[in-house]
Parts: C-alpha cells; sequence; structure tokens
C-alpha cells in the first residue's frame, strides 16, 4: 500500500512543474488528488499524465484561479462531493515576475500579490471545513524570501509573507492536529522559470551563473522538490509542524 493510500489531496498550480510532479508522486502513493490551474488544456493534459502513472490513486481536474473566490469554493465543493474530506493540501499556485523599485506597478504588486498571498490565504481558509484531524497542509516558499535580489522585491516579499502564515498557522491548527510546514526550493528548471528568463541565451548565461554558485553543482528539478513534499504529507513527518525544508542544492547555506 502507498504512503497516502485513501488519502484526499489537493495541489494547487498543478498543470506543470513542481505542482505537476507532486500531483503524479501523490498518486502513485495511493491517493485521490485533485488538482488545479487556470488553463483547462494544460489541466487535463497534466490530469492524464497524473492518470497513466496512477498507483491506486487518480487525478481530477478542477480549473480555477486561487485568487478568485468563487473558483476555490467550487474546488473545494468538487472535494466534498468526491471524498467528503481533504488529508493533504499543498497550497503551490504561485507567480512570480520582475521589477525594479521604480518599475513597480499596481497592476504587478496586484498580481503577485492576489495569487502568492491572497490566493494561499484563501486556499487554506476555505480547506478547513474538509481538511481531517492531523492534516497536512504544506506552504510553497522560495530561498529569495530570505535573499536581497533586484527586480524581484515585490516576489520575494511574498514568499516571506509565506513562511509567517506557517508560523501563525502552526499555532492556530495545532488543538486539531494539523500540521503546516513550508517547502523551500533553490533554482529549480521548470517551465514558470523558463518562462521567466525568457531569451535562451540568456538564461544559459543565468544558469551557467547560478549553477557556479550552488554546492551540489547543478539546478534542482521538480521530483526533487515533490520528493519534500510528499514527505511532508505523510506520517513520516507525523512530529514536524512550524518546519521549513530547504531543496536547494545547499545555496541558502553559503
Amino acid at each position: 500500500m502507498g504512503a497516502l493510500q485513501s488519502k484526499g489531496a489537493v495541489v494547487t498550480g498543478a498543470s506543470e512543474g513542481i505542482g505537476a510532479a507532486t500531483a503524479r508522486l501523490f498518486a502513485a502513493e495511493g491517493a485521490t488528488v485533485f488538482i488545479t490551474g487556470r488553463q483547462q488544456g494544460e489541466l487535463d493534459t497534466a490530469a492524464k499524465a497524473v492518470n497513466a502513472e496512477a498507483n491506486g490513486g487518480r487525478a481530477i481536474a478542477v480549473r480555477g484561479d486561487v485568487s478568485v473566490l468563487d473558483d476555490l469554493d467550487r474546488l473545494y465543493a468538487r472535494v466534498k462531493d468526491e471524498t467528503g474530506r481533504l488529508d493533504v493540501l499543498f497550497a503551490n499556485a504561485g507567480v512570480s515576475g520582475t521589477a525594479r523599485l521604480e518599475e513597480v506597478t499596481e497592476e504587478h504588486v496586484d498580481r503577485i500579490v492576489g495569487v502568492n498571498v491572497k490566493g494561499l490565504l484563501f486556499t487554506v481558509q476555505k480547506a478547513l471545513p474538509l481538511l481531517s484531524e492531523g492534516a497536512s497542509v504544506i506552504l510553497p516558499s522560495s530561498i529569495a524570501a530570505a535573499k536581497g535580489v533586484a527586480a524581484f522585491s515585490v516576489y520575494n516579499a511574498t514568499k516571506a509573507a509565506v513562511r509567517s502564515f506557517a508560523r501563525a498557522w502552526t499555532v492556530e491548527l495545532a488543538p486539531r492536529g494539523i500540521r503546516v510546514n513550508v517547502v523551500t526550493p533553490g533554482p529549480t528548471r521548470t517551465p514558470g522559470l523558463a518562462d521567466l528568463l525568457g531569451d535562451k541565451d540568456q538564461a544559459a548565461k543565468f544558469d551557467e551563473e547560478l549553477v557556479a554558485r550552488i554546492p551540489l553543482g547543478r539546478m534542482g528539478e521538480p521530483d526533487e522538490v515533490a520528493a519534500a513534499v510528499l514527505f511532508l504529507a505523510t506520517d513520516a513527518s507525523r512530529f514536524t509542524t512550524g518546519a521549513e525544508l530547504l531543496v536547494d542544492g545547499g545555496l541558502s547555506q553559503i
């Protein structure tokens, strides 16, 4: 039997990258995984890939944007109808973007904060009635939260907010035995990172410079972050809450 056999899980932002890799792993461990994303076509493709590898689990695709509260209500109504409860929540959905201080606009702030802070908060809040005793909530931060990186001030601030949420919610949800933990990736080879860098030559230069600074000498892969999320989702981490699990090849430590 898998580590998540007969469990109900939600993974937001699961159309690609870390979210998709985590959904595949959850389903392979026996979970019924509700996956969300904003684009129906990409989401359907992700669900098909998850179901092709599932081992007793399955994926159910529910299109939605976490910054739209009606979409979250629709997601959790589907969870209630299908499983009646939720054992694992990976509030993975997030967006990035660059703007130096003099370039920051209201739209830039609204977009990034709307998903990474507001969307994450209501993703967890609206799940509360469904979360079972002893459920696991996993939040995504980034080593960028503790770094000073030009043009990433808004994004980095949202990831610092995620770490703060986890500390407060660890205390608030402890009476129900619900664990709240943070997974904090370093540079990970995802489509989102490729889109952010844009130009192939620029991306290659960025990779080379970044890899030179990572003690393990390479970028991370989505399935490596997913493995850390799985640990936090299962009973293997049953005495772990309020923690931050770094998956960054050692970059944040030097």
